[in-house]
């Protein structure tokens, strides 16, 4: 199962509705209950987050968020120094072109 599935039953669970035969639970059953279904609804937010973390991750460049190594710095320095534009840079070094984490 994945998040999407996981996503339409957790749903579908708190809306008080069996996600398999799509039947109403009746009014005594757990998934009728105000703790249950709120949790539910949480559970729901937090796959939603996680959908969409996943998304933009998929979006950007395969080296974010890697720490640099010292080759990668050198290399980095040496080709800005050379007059290389930024985009390229963080192109070639698989990188976004976000603020520098390191002070500087």
């Amino acid at each position: 199962m994945d998040s999407v599935q996981a996503l339409a039953v957790v749903r579908s669970l708190a809306n008080g509705v069996d996600p398999e035969s799509g039947e109403v639970f009746p009014p005594e059953s757990a998934y009728q209950r105000p703790l249950v279904v709120r949790a539910l609804y949480e559970a729901a937010s937090a796959l939603e987050r996680i959908e969409r973390f996943e998304r933009r991750k998929a979006q950007l460049p395969q080296k974010t968020g890697e720490p640099w190594s010292e080759d990668e710095d050198r290399k980095l320095l040496a080709a800005f120094d050379a007059g290389r534009a930024l985009q390229e840079l963080a192109a070639l070094h698989e990188r976004t072109m976000g603020r520098c984490g390191r002070g500087c």
